[in-house]
């Protein structure tokens, strides 16, 4: 599955890609934190929707995103 940025707030149209809290092959719960982005005023967490493993961290460290790009790509399991 595609995780992807989500609007973090009504006039927030990009965030940085702050921290990478797993790296591809590990495995991951739904609603376990695994990265933290940063918007204009606040640093969020971002969760994964689903039960998998890490295929690939599209995003890397301090990229500045748009709400929709693409962060990662989870296989569920």
């Amino acid at each position: 599955m595609e995780l992807r940025l989500e609007r973090l707030g009504p006039d927030l149209d990009f965030a940085t890609v702050i921290r990478w809290l797993k790296a591809p092959g590990d495995a991951v719960v739904q609603g376990e934190v695994i990265l933290e982005v940063e918007g204009e005023k606040a640093t969020e967490e971002i969760a994964s929707p689903v039960d998998g493993v890490i295929v690939e961290l599209v995003a890397a460290e301090g990229d500045e995103l748009p709400v929709g790009a693409l962060l990662a790509l989870i296989e569920e399991r």
